[in-house]
């Protein structure tokens, strides 16, 4: 569990705001998710209640929600990880890495510009906030300059 002066998953949805939630839903690939029962249709109709349920800090949903984002861009994390320099099997990393060297400084910038032109900027954005919040490394929501 982390401190509560950390953010949460919670936290980056809504601090990067309604509008780039709905963007990030746009970004789940359902063939991905096979073992969900939904379409991005459902997923757009459904965008206001679970920006509402996430609005009180539901907590599991959020994490549901990252996994199902992330997972439908595993390309970008493996991207970013080796610019990053984390070693990893595919985009995962084991959770008790110690990943403080790679992580220091301004790494989500640099890791940003790096790749923005590759990948949606949200979903990148999005990715680099929950990378900190996952790692402990993240005390404040980064907004790309």
């Amino acid at each position: 569990m982390l401190p509560s002066s950390l953010m949460q998953v919670p936290d980056v949805f809504l601090g990067m705001g309604e509008a780039a939630f709905a963007e990030l839903l746009k970004r789940i690939s359902i063939s991905r998710l096979r073992t969900y029962q939904l379409n991005t249709e459902h997923l757009r109709h459904a965008a206001p209640r679970l920006w509402a349920r996430l609005s009180e800090h539901d907590a599991d949903l959020a994490t549901d929600l990252a996994q199902a984002i992330l997972v439908s861009n595993l390309d970008m994390i493996i991207a970013a990880l080796d610019a990053l320099g984390v070693e990893h099997q595919d985009g995962f990393f084991s959770k008790d890495a110690d990943l403080s060297a790679q992580l220091s400084g301004d790494w989500q910038q640099r890791t940003y510009d790096a790749l923005k032109a590759k990948y949606p900027p949200v979903v990148l954005e999005f990715y680099l906030n929950h990378l900190g919040v996952e790692s402990g490394h993240a005390a404040e929501l980064f907004n790309p300059a």
